[in-house]
Order: structure tokens, then C-alpha cells, then sequence
């Protein structure tokens, strides 16, 4: 029993041994030059706006808020909450009331 192991195993060492190994060419890379949009735009409304563009634009676009639907007061306070407590932003209590003053004149509903 032994002597036929053996025997089989040295067979299949030899013939794993001289087949050839077959090797895939990686891929070629090319550098690639992409041009992005401008992201500095900024809300609109100038010193009103200062308080969201000074908190929002780390994280948001001016246009991905503003291209949201309007939504009631309550909405953007929940909302501006949110970002605060579940994404941890950086906001404090007097911005955020600007911020959703802001955001309820700007795309509040009545």
C-alpha cells in the first residue's frame, strides 16, 4: 500500500514538475486625464449665506442641497439635526437655526 501511494505521488510530482506553468500577462496601464466640474460654487444670498456656505460646502455641493425639493420648515430642521447627530458635522446650535433659516427661506414650502 504503501510502495503504490508512493509510487502515484512521485508520478504526479514528476508531472506537475516539467509541465509548464502558464502565465498571464498583467494589464497595461494608461494614465488617464478626466476634467471634473468646478466645485466652488456657493449659496447664493451673500452675507445670509455665509453661515451654510461656511458649515455645508465641506461636505455638500451648493447645488446638491439647493437642487432638492422644497420642503416644510420642519423638514429642513430635522434634516440639519441629522447632520448633526447621525454624521456628526461640526454645527453649532446658533449656526444650525441659520442654517434652517436659510434652507426654509430658500427651499421651504409655506
Amino acid at each position: 500500500m504503501f510502495r503504490a501511494t508512493l509510487s502515484i505521488s512521485l508520478l504526479v510530482i514528476a508531472v506537475s514538475w516539467s509541465a509548464p506553468a502558464h502565465v498571464q500577462e498583467g494589464p497595461a496601464f494608461k494614465a488617464v486625464s478626466v476634467d471634473l466640474p468646478s466645485g466652488d460654487a456657493q449659496f447664493p444670498g451673500g452675507a445670509e449665506a455665509d453661515t451654510i456656505n461656511n458649515n455645508c460646502l465641506a461636505c455638500h455641493s451648493a447645488d446638491m442641497v439647493l437642487n432638492q425639493p422644497s420642503f416644510p420648515r420642519a423638514v429642513w430642521d430635522a434634516e440639519v439635526h441629522k447632520m448633526i447627530k447621525v454624521y456628526r458635522a461640526p454645527i453649532d446650535e446658533a449656526d444650525a437655526a441659520r442654517i434652517i433659516d436659510y434652507l426654509a427661506n430658500t427651499k421651504g414650502t409655506n
